[in-house]
């Protein structure tokens, strides 16, 4: 799979642009680009990576990213397996940041706007009651165009840049540090570990992917994502757990076993690494939400 810079479709004439998502999966690949970008994922669940976060995606699943964040959305394996009944519907919103700071320049609202942007850069989740507002805009921005459909989009943003209903993704000190090269090489990769998390990976085949030999591809990985790969490897299974954890009557055993790991011991430890808390204390702690 070669890397591109992904052409979102905005030009000099068309700073704003709306795409619509209905397919049996989503089939991006690993991919940064030059525009901000608004997602609503409206059916169908996964995996997603956004700079070094990796977490669960379901329907309601709402991120803003900035410009030149790595990320990919991908479904889980039961999507590929030819099930008619699955489908996946995203509404995703390609602006230039500079387009709205232009817009609202000498406005109390610029300084907002603008640390929005800055947070953007980290990825965000929007939740709570922001989360139930942009929903119903969302609806309006699909169904309508021209100067209606700009007007509810700069709601949008006005709405997010007065939140605090969010959480950023990407860890603090994450930096961008690959070319195009290296997100065609970390797309194969990525796309390989969600798909086979759930067994046993040795390093020589996940290196293989990547073309690389075993050193060289550890030395490789923790440069660019700043994780070594057993980390990763661990935060991909661990959310795949914890999805497990809230939405099903699997025991923590199967659970474990579910996510890749064939220890309980192992997989309580692991658990508490990324959580700081234990498989049953997360339970306890979703069903009480």
């Amino acid at each position: 799979m070669k890397a591109r810079l992904m052409d979102t479709g905005l030009h000099a004439s068309r700073q704003f642009r709306v795409k619509q998502v209905d397919e049996y999966f989503l089939n991006s690949p690993f991919h940064f680009h030059d525009t901000c970008e608004i997602v609503l994922i409206e059916e169908g669940y996964g995996k997603r990576i956004v700079g070094d976060h990796i977490a669960e995606f379901e329907q309601g699943d709402l991120v803003m990213m900035g410009p030149d964040l790595p990320h990919i959305w991908q479904n889980d394996s039961i999507y590929f397996q030819q099930r008619k009944h699955l489908r996946v519907k995203a509404t995703v919103l390609y602006f230039d940041p500079s387009m709205v700071m232009n817009l609202i320049a000498g406005t109390t609202a610029e300084r907002h706007v603008q640390q929005l942007f800055t947070s953007a850069a980290r990825g965000i989740s929007i939740q709570g009651d922001t989360h139930a507002c942009i929903v119903e805009k969302f609806s309006v921005i699909r169904s309508t165009d021209g100067l209606k459909r700009m007007a509810v989009f700069l709601e949008v943003i006005d709405l997010l840049a007065g939140s605090a209903d969010h959480h950023l993704l990407a860890s603090s000190n994450y930096s961008h540090a690959m070319t195009l090269k290296d997100t065609g090489r970390f797309s194969d990769v990525y796309q390989f570990l969600m798909m086979n998390f759930h067994r046993d990976i040795p390093l020589e085949e996940v290196a293989a992917v990547a073309k690389m030999s075993p050193t060289a591809f550890c030395r490789y990985f923790k440069a660019r994502t700043q994780k070594s790969f057993v980390s990763f490897l661990q935060e991909i299974r661990i959310s795949h757990a914890c999805k497990l954890l809230r939405n099903s009557e699997l025991s923590i055993l199967e659970t474990a076993l579910e996510s890749g790991y064939n220890n309980l011991v192992n997989f309580n430890k692991c658990f508490r690494n990324v959580t700081s808390q234990s498989p049953s204390m997360y339970r306890k702690a979703m069903r009480k939400k």
